[in-house]
């Protein structure tokens, strides 16, 4: 129901949280999140997303698309914008599509939320905003938050910038750097990066991102940007290691030369007048058990896919 329910424990309408994005990585997990936080959750993506749960409303629709990007919002408290080309390499490849999809989409949708008086835009940024490296990436985000913050000061929805630092855990996929590190280990017997390994990492767990991210609704983070980054810093090199010891297995580390274009060595920060406050959990997942979690999914994936391999046995 587009309007919200009425809670038959307290007699209150429940909000409703629109996530675009909402069948990718970062946006499933978001989505649960709120599911979880008592919201009425609206998906809305390019495509159906795979892990729907409770009560959550999936809706089709591109974001350059504006009569459908209007009624997704309509009758939404708050919007949470994940929707965009998240991967350097790709914007790299397309930087139209990452000016169109990146800025563009989130110019359509910020004025969807001016014009339904949307109570908090949540907007998915990233840390190499503050970087000289990431490319078209960067600079995609780098334009959207500027666009989030003069359409809140032109009237539009008040705002959280989240700038989320190495997301890792269940549901990423071969664009993320540790599952295609185990899934190489696994498959290949070899972890081949290319890069010399010394790169530094403050990696999050994906569930601890998503909880970060209902809690910046609390009115102290209201026009604010945040920095949502791991607890424990970690070498590229030393990752590798670890998946190696974990899987207890004789895999090869394979690395080059230098750091892969784009990216950074050690800290995203070059000096920026404008910081983010970076906001630490209580509780959060230990970097061991959250790589352990994302081989049991790779093992997992891959004895449903020999499962399936099985022809079934006729009568004898």
């Amino acid at each position: 129901m587009r309007n919200g329910k009425i809670t038959a424990e307290t007699g209150e309408r429940r909000t409703v949280a629109l996530v675009t994005g909402g069948a990718g990585f970062l946006g499933s997990h978001v989505a649960d999140a709120l599911t979880k936080a008592g919201h009425k959750v609206l998906v809305f993506d390019r495509r159906p997303s795979p892990y729907l749960s409770g009560d959550q409303e999936m809706l089709i629709g591109d974001l350059n698309d504006r009569d459908t990007v209007e009624a997704a919002v309509r009758g939404a408290d708050y919007v949470y914008h994940l929707g965009a080309i998240a991967d350097i390499q790709d914007c790299a490849d397309d930087p139209v599509a990452a000016a169109r999809i990146n800025v563009l989409g989130t110019v359509n949708l910020l004025e969807a939320c001016r014009r339904h008086s949307v109570k908090r835009f949540v907007f998915s940024s990233s840390a190499y905003i503050y970087s000289r490296h990431g490319g078209f990436y960067r600079a995609s985000k780098q334009a959207a938050e500027a666009f989030v913050q003069t359409f809140a000061e032109a009237g539009g929805p008040p705002f959280t910038v989240m700038r989320y630092g190495s997301l890792y855990g269940r549901r990423s996929g071969p664009k993320n750097r540790i599952y295609r590190m185990i899934s190489d280990a696994m498959t290949k017997g070899a972890i081949d990066f290319p890069g010399h390994g010394e790169a530094t990492r403050d990696f999050i767990n994906v569930l601890d991102a998503a909880r970060m991210s209902v809690g910046v609704l609390d009115p102290k983070y209201e026009n604010k940007f945040v920095l949502v980054t791991g607890y424990e810093r970690f070498r590229v090199r030393d990752v590798a290691a670890m998946i190696r010891e974990i899987l207890d297995r004789d895999i090869k580390l394979n690395f080059a030369e230098g750091e892969p274009p784009g990216h950074y060595l050690m800290t995203p920060f070059t000096f920026k007048p404008e910081m983010a406050e970076k906001i630490v959990a209580a509780e959060f997942i230990e970097f061991g058990h959250g790589l352990l979690d994302c081989i049991h999914e790779q093992h997992e994936a891959a004895q449903r896919r020999q499962e399936a391999e099985v022809p079934a046995k006729g009568p004898e």
